[in-house]
């Protein structure tokens, strides 16, 4: 989702009724930051508290791909025997850990992408001395991280985010022993779905099970286990909107489907091999699935009110990278990314500035904060927020140790803000599939890193970053280019071309 998507951000063409009250209700950030331009290092910034010169991911690095896709693995259907990213480092402790360590139930709804699974081997785990996972063995164990490892009480969705890549799956990932049984991560197939072959047959249109809906249930089942006395902590990883812009064909989507004429619509084409299904009404589809996360939105915080668990509760709703373009998507069309330059990938305001919003107890309400945070910074504030930490616990999970790069913004969500301390700068770094990029903000100077060539821009003038000022301000450029020398770790798995 791009930071013009949303109706409270200036979105004009799409409905966001609920998100646009929350945002009514609690606090809207006009400079909060993803932790990387694509999403497994996002998310891992997220988790890990660490800036992605720092974090073990830094790119979405596939384990599916060295798996063999195996025939007829459900019914007639074929699939990956291995699905999953670049596990976390395990010895770098993760949100979820933290909190159940607490006494915090814990659940987590949507794509894991911190780790991969093993169909053959799903409780078997190959792990070096350090307690990473021997990535060698692949073929013949799971990750050591995955949900059930890393702190996770209850888990559903795709452990894998290609997996995600689809809404219409062969079967989803669940860990939840409290409702289910389970002792190990498993696979939930989907047997109505599997009646329909997948992508490369006309009959993949026809299967029923829906992936998102699916997930949005399990994870308000989720809620409704908790009590008022117990602390939780739930992750939302909904995958919408995502590149398969294709979702049941109900009243949400025929509304757009009003509104956008058909020779304006953008189609695609489903070819061999192709990993989205195609169509030509990705318009309205797209417009259609913020929709309806937006009816997600509404039910979760509507589930918290009727409980009485939003006295107590903080919801904070985001994304975890800028608008995209696979599958038929365009950004350009409702003006998505909100007067910002670039897409996801891009270190460019538009691939890693966000829609940020909290909603809960102590939350000024209506409240804009033009404060500039990253994903990296969730950490420590969540845990001041809690009260379930020391100060000294604290500190040594945010900038104060070497192990972190995040700021608790817990003052500026209070209306604190003269407390607040603020990032001398903040920085992004990305190698995927070849593109390699680099951002730092300092103030309100950015610099942008592409393949190792850099460009200099000041925001407080140029916001679409379309004037580079390098030659006009060496020293400011010497000054960010250092802050890149000095941040960066080098790896192995992840080279990239400094400046």
């Amino acid at each position: 989702m791009g930071y013009g998507d949303l109706g409270c951000y200036g979105q004009k063409l799409i409905q966001t009724p609920c998100i646009d009250r929350m945002a009514e209700e609690g606090m809207r950030f006009t400079q909060a930051y993803a932790g990387c331009p694509v999403s497994a290092p996002s998310r891992c910034s997220f988790m890990t508290g660490q800036h992605t010169g720092h974090a073990k991911i830094r790119g979405n690095r596939e384990y599916w791909r060295r798996s063999v896709l195996r025939q007829n693995m459900f019914g007639e259907n074929a699939d990956y025997y291995v699905i999953g990213q670049e596990p976390y480092d395990m010895t770098q402790p993760i949100i979820p850990e933290l909190f159940k360590a607490k006494g915090y139930r814990t659940g987590m709804f949507g794509k894991w992408a911190g780790g991969y699974w093993n169909f053959d081997y799903p409780d078997t785990y190959a792990c070096l001395p350090d307690g990473n996972t021997d990535t060698s063995k692949s073929r013949e164990s799971s990750s050591c991280s995955l949900p059930n490892l890393r702190g996770i009480d209850c888990f559903y969705g795709p452990v894998c985010q290609f997996q995600a890549h689809t809404y219409y799956p062969n079967f989803l990932n669940r860990y939840d022993p409290e409702g289910r049984g389970d002792t190990h991560l498993v696979a939930e197939v989907m047997e109505e779905n599997i009646r329909c072959k997948s992508m490369d047959s006309p009959r993949y249109a026809d299967r029923p099970q829906y992936s998102a809906d699916l997930i949005h249930r399990y994870a308000l089942e989720w809620l409704d286990r908790q009590k008022k006395d117990e602390p939780f902590l739930g992750i939302f990883t909904y995958t919408l909107p995502h590149a398969e812009l294709w979702q049941p064909r109900d009243s949400i989507v025929e509304r757009y489907h009003k509104l956008f004429p058909a020779e304006e619509e953008r189609s695609y084409r489903t070819d061999a091999g192709s990993w989205y299904y195609g169509g030509n009404d990705k318009h309205a589809q797209f417009a259609a699935m913020i929709t309806r996360l937006d009816t997600y939105v509404g039910e979760i915080l509507e589930k918290l009110r009727e409980s009485g668990l939003d006295k107590n509760t903080l919801v904070i709703f985001t994304s975890d990278n800028g608008p995209h373009e696979e599958g038929g998507a365009d950004p350009g069309f409702f003006g998505r990314d909100g007067k910002l330059r670039g897409i996801k990938r891009s270190t460019y305001e538009g691939g890693i500035r966000i829609p940020f919003i909290c909603w809960g107890a102590g939350i000024p309400k209506g409240k804009v904060s033009h404060h500039q945070l990253a994903f990296y910074d969730l950490m420590p504030t969540f845990m001041e927020y809690s009260g379930a930490f020391s100060k000294k616990e604290i500190k040594e999970h945010s900038l104060d140790s070497p192990r972190y790069d995040g700021i608790s913004f817990c003052p500026t969500l209070l209306g604190k803000d003269r407390k607040q301390q603020k990032h001398e700068f903040l920085y992004w770094e990305m190698s995927d599939g070849g593109t390699q990029v680099i951002g730092v903000r300092k103030g309100d100077w950015k610099l942008v890193v592409s393949q190792g060539k850099s460009f200099l821009y000041d925001l407080s003038t140029d916001i679409h970053e379309d004037h580079d000022l390098k030659a006009d301000y060496p020293d400011k450029l010497a000054e960010l280019i250092n802050i890149v020398h000095q941040e960066h770790e080098e790896s192995l798995l992840f080279p990239i071309s400094l400046p």
